[in-house]
């Protein structure tokens, strides 16, 4: 795929829906992360971009662990890792030779419960084409070149200007609106909402994307001046580039191919000849925040419109997503299910903390200057204990025991046949999954019927879907019978024990399925 090519090509500037249940303003992670969740769903949405292409530039380039589930969910995770690749180490360069070779990115192994387990390369501008690629697949759509100009809302929805470059203003009513359009979001700051953070000590940075000769790329390089400024060059997996990060670069706001030229001959051992073309550049200065609310009235924020983060740790990008993926399913319980309103209340409820705790973390390796970064920048142990949505009721547990809230793990099973399967195999889709595990009371003509809103998996008991052949259900899940709900993002809403199961699952059903969708199948 040629570099950064997906471009204004849709053909419908004359053709611009009149309606929509979600408009979507910024074409991101976030917001092609949320159009594919919700194309999967059955949600009309329509993803607007003011660029007339999709953003350039590796710029973030970790998906952690957790963000790689949640891309296996979506279908993209293949396609992103035959783009992608494993940090290299960090080469320490000095006097022109590298000195010393050092980990920056602890490496783990996979286990039965967490199958991907270390952080992935992708360029975003690979990440983009790949997300785009999918959302087109599912028959969603995006339309590049067009700005948001305002926006109103009343009780019944959102009503959008929008203004195509070079053609007339038009208008779509959305059910809600989603703004996904940065830090710097238009939205937010129509809306009135503020951002409050930490103060980052004021600095600047050039980042570009290169290429360069005479380079190995089995390296991260890393110079480092008696000042302290640094310069590193990282081999983008799956290119011939490298992008190039220099901090601190003599108070400069010139991103022009000369000056990285100039300012890499000047701070490392290589020659501006060796600096063959510079693809891509930008200034980039560090902030942190994160806004006073998510929600107003039908309009959320996500994403970089919900809070910056310093880059160190990776994990901007990846929250950002996994804020798509928690509203995602929310908006389509609402407008496919009939679900409640105030489901769309725990989406800002739930994703607030984490960006707090994320920001608190980002901003501490920022001022630390660390360069290891471990399995805690993994995301994995996120989870929504303190949620409205969470249920647990069993007693007794064994202490590592999942409980509601946590994340579901995966574990290697086997069907009723035989076959090699995986619980990530029967969590993947829009749907509530309903974990059987053990001999359990449980009467399936009484719970909602349609295999898009909730499926039973039986693990064990008279009547298994699957077999725990090899113990890891029982590793992850504990011994004994209960029942587990997983919510479509993959954490669990419920824990019950085995008796009155068929009671405890309607109930925790009812925080997040309308009154219609909750007739038994029976």
């Amino acid at each position: 795929m040629e570099l950064n090519n997906v471009k204004d090509s849709f053909g419908v500037a004359d053709d611009l829906p009149a309606t929509v249940d979600v408009l979507i303003a910024g074409a991101g992670p976030t917001g092609l992360a949320l159009g594919i969740d919700l194309a999967r769903r059955g949600v009309r949405a329509l993803t607007v971009e003011r660029q007339d292409r999709l953003s350039p530039g590796a710029r973030g380039t970790g998906l952690q662990p957790r963000t790689q589930e949640v891309y296996e969910d979506l279908g993209v995770l293949d396609a992103i890792r035959a783009v992608g690749g494993l940090y290299p180490p960090l080469g320490l360069w000095e006097n022109g030779r590298i000195t010393e070779v050092r980990e920056m990115i602890e490496r783990v192994d996979p286990t039965p419960a967490a199958p991907h387990s270390n952080a992935l390369m992708v360029p975003q501008f690979r990440n983009l084409e790949v997300l785009h690629a999918r959302l087109t697949e599912l028959g969603g759509s995006v339309l590049l070149g067009t700005e948001l100009t305002a926006f109103t809302q009343d009780t019944d929805g959102v009503t959008v200007g929008l203004q195509r470059a070079g053609g007339t203003p038009h208008t779509v009513r959305a059910g809600y609106l989603v703004a996904a359009d940065g830090g710097r979001s238009t939205v937010r700051r129509a809306l009135g909402v503020g951002m409050s953070g930490p103060a980052l000590e004021p600095g600047v940075a050039l980042l570009a994307d290169v290429r360069i000769d005479g380079l190995d790329r089995d390296h991260w390089h890393r110079w480092i001046l008696p000042n302290g400024a640094f310069t590193a060059l990282l081999p983008l997996a799956g290119t011939d580039l490298f992008q190039t990060l220099i901090a601190a670069p003599d108070g400069t706001s010139d991103t022009s191919p000369e000056t990285i030229r100039t300012l890499l001959a000047t701070r490392t051992h290589l020659e501006a000849g060796q600096i063959r073309e510079v693809v891509w550049s930008s200034l980039f200065r560090p902030r942190a925040g994160m806004a006073d609310s998510y929600r107003t009235g039908r309009v959320f924020l996500a994403g970089d419109a919900a809070h910056v983060h310093s880059p160190a740790g990776g994990q901007g990008l990846n929250t950002s997503v996994q804020d798509a993926y928690n509203l995602g399913w929310k908006l389509g319980q609402v407008l496919r299910y009939g679900a409640p309103d105030s489901l769309l209340d725990s989406y800002g409820a739930e994703r607030r903390p984490i960006a707090a705790r994320i920001l608190d973390t980002s901003t501490r390796l920022h001022r630390s200057g660390s360069m290891h970064r471990g399995r805690d920048l993994h995301q994995l142990d996120i989870g929504y204990p303190d949620s409205p949505l969470t249920r647990e009721l069993r007693t007794d547990l064994a202490e590592g025991t999942p409980v509601a809230g946590d994340r579901a793990p995966d574990a290697p099973c086997r069907t009723a046949d035989g076959r090699p399967t995986r619980l990530f195999d029967a969590f993947r889709g829009p749907q509530f999954t309903l974990l059987a595990l053990g001999d359990v009371e449980l009467d399936e003509t009484q719970l909602p019927a349609g295999p898009a809103l909730l499926r039973v998996v039986r693990v064990g008991g008279p009547a298994p879907d699957l077999l725990d052949a090899d113990g890891h259900v029982c590793d992850a899940y504990g011994s004994g019978p209960a029942v587990l709900l997983v919510r479509p993002d993959g954490y669990l809403a419920l824990g019950a024990p085995a008796e009155g199961a068929t009671a405890q699952v309607s109930a925790a059903l009812a925080d997040v399925v309308g009154t219609a969708a909750l007739q038994p199948a029976g």
